[in-house]
């Protein structure tokens, strides 16, 4: 499998879907489903019963999967989102980096 371009922290723009346009941080990368959780994307319900942790049980929104073709990187110079590619720095090491600007992306 080849290795995903977004990791877990990065700050990524939804590219279609209902969440179109929406920008978030990624709380977890699921890497066997090829999917990523967005903070304040995908909301659904979810059912919940009564537990220790929750008595009254009820209905609570959280984030739901998306899939990473549908996630594209934020570029830290314009804000909108970019593809990156991979290059070797200055001390030898692999980075990421912005197709549309050329920044490095931490």
């Amino acid at each position: 499998m080849s290795k995903l371009h977004i990791k877990k922290g990065d700050q990524v723009v939804v590219l279609s879907g209902v969440d179109k346009g929406k920008t978030g941080r990624v709380l977890e990368v699921l890497v066997d489903k090829q999917r990523a959780i967005v903070e304040g994307v995908a909301i659904v319900a979810k059912h919940a019963k009564p537990s220790a942790k929750n008595p009254q049980g009820g209905i609570e929104k959280k984030e739901a999967p998306i899939h990473i073709a549908k996630l594209n990187l934020v570029d830290p110079k314009t804000g909108k989102a970019t593809r990156i590619g991979r290059r070797l720095n200055d001390e030898g090491k692999l980075v990421r980096y912005s197709k549309k600007s050329g920044e490095e992306i931490k």
